[in-house]
């Protein structure tokens, strides 16, 4: 492909707008024109052209802005408006069926569809847009569909409760594309929106490196987190002499632990085992380790791996057979687990 060719990303975000989303709805506005101010800036950044689609769905489905240029996308303030039922099946099908017929002529195309939902899917059956009205159809039509994507589609869907993610793999969304929010609060939709900008962060990222798409948008796993993607992100290598990887015997304090362990602790030398799902702040470093060889990488470029913007954000650690992450301590009383490792800086 010729090195003039553009990046072109098609960024649709198809909103859940039934009766039930009516106490979030300001708040779904709020988070989406951040979404695509936040698409904005990154597009200038990235020197990529980025088109937004954004798809209502209740008990139809509606196209309100199809494939507009982000540098030109009006608030979402006038067009979304709650009410209905919930055709989650075939919004779905709407929105990546519209989609496929985007022109793709000329430069690298690539398609990010998020799908955010409250409830369950339970109106498909009646909506206008779905190709069938058999409930049962509906749920292979969308797996049919996910499967025979090109490599150059992501569809990720964010569900409320893991009913909602059980739901969504039986249609056929990988599993790392399926990410569970907080349907209950505002600050569940904050850290939704969060999410997502994460997932996007990744995906744009990503493109610079050559991925056109991903099953493992929401994920730290082999998917996302290998030999390929490490590279492909430029990660650096830090030389053997300047690290050392200590068993953590027991729960300790971080400085606790290294003082026991014969080293001084110095503060943002020692990094931690990601083992839970915790909030990084966007001043916190990462490291990568190589399970096999113990080789450490890490720069900056090892949080654009991750997909962590530069806001505080949730991540959560995923199985992992090839690499481990490891978290920058500020703190000295960071809790250590047992059985992890310590990264030390010398």
């Amino acid at each position: 492909m010729s090195g003039t060719q553009n990046y072109i990303n098609h960024v649709a975000l198809v909103l859940d707008a039934s009766s039930s989303m009516s106490h979030l709805s300001s708040k779904v506005v709020d988070v989406a024109d951040r979404q695509i101010a936040y698409l904005a800036r990154r597009s200038r950044e990235l020197d990529q052209e980025t088109r937004v689609t954004v798809y209502v769905f209740a008990d139809k489905v509606e196209c309100v802005i199809y494939d507009k240029d982000v540098l030109r996308m009006p608030s979402l303030k006038q067009l979304y408006r709650v009410g209905g039922m919930t055709a989650l099946l075939a919004a779905a099908l709407k929105s990546q069926r519209e989609l496929a017929q985007t022109a793709q002529l000329y430069g690298d195309h690539s398609f990010l569809t998020f799908v955010l939902t409250d409830g369950q899917e339970n109106a498909s059956h009646r909506c206008p847009d779905a190709p069938t009205k058999d409930p049962r159809a509906l749920v292979e039509a969308v797996a049919r569909m996910i499967e025979t994507q090109q490599d150059n589609w992501t569809l990720a869907v964010l569900v409320p409760d893991q009913m909602g993610k059980r739901e969504a793999m039986q249609s056929g969304f990988p599993k790392d594309n399926i990410a569970i929010w907080d349907a209950t609060s505002t600050q569940g939709l904050e850290e939704a929106g969060q999410v997502i900008q994460e997932a996007t962060e990744k995906f744009m990222v990503g493109r610079t490196k050559g991925i056109r798409g991903s099953r493992a948008v929401f994920s730290t796993g082999a998917d996302a987190v290998n030999a390929d993607t490490v590279k492909a992100a430029g990660l650096a290598p830090v030389d053997p002499a300047e690290y050392q990887l200590i068993p953590v015997a027991r729960d300790a304090a971080i400085r606790d632990w290294v003082v026991e362990s014969g080293h001084t602790y110095r503060t943002g030398g020692a990094y931690y085992q990601l083992s839970k799902p915790e909030k990084i702040q966007a001043r916190k470093q990462i490291a990568v380790l190589e399970k096999k060889t113990d080789r450490v990488y890490t720069g900056p470029e090892a949080r654009t791996l991750l997909g962590l913007p530069d806001v505080e954000a949730r991540v959560r650690p995923n199985h992992n057979d090839e690499f481990t992450i490891f978290v920058q301590s500020t703190s000295v009383n960071r809790k250590l687990v047992t059985n992890t490792r310590l990264l030390l800086m010398l």
